[in-house]
């Protein structure tokens, strides 16, 4: 049976200063957190939830191309 997204979302959380995901190591929003998330939540909030969480990697993550991050954090929720 799969989990429910909350609980997904709960498991699936970033390590900071990292960004990657607590339970698979992968770069957060890992693929099951982005699933979660876009069966939680509409396409706008979704998107202005992931923008202020680029803002927040931005301060804690070492220079990255603006468009690696906005491709990361935004771009998958439209």
């Amino acid at each position: 049976m799969a989990q429910p997204t909350a609980v997904i979302t709960q498991v699936h959380t970033p390590g900071r200063p990292s960004w990657d995901c607590v339970a698979c190591e992968q770069l957060w929003p890992c693929d099951p957190a982005r699933e979660a998330m876009k069966a939680e939540m509409a396409a706008t909030p979704l998107a202005i939830l992931m923008w202020s969480m680029l803002d927040e990697a931005v301060r804690d993550l070492p220079p990255t191309p603006a468009t690696e991050l906005f491709e990361r954090f935004v771009k998958w929720t439209g």
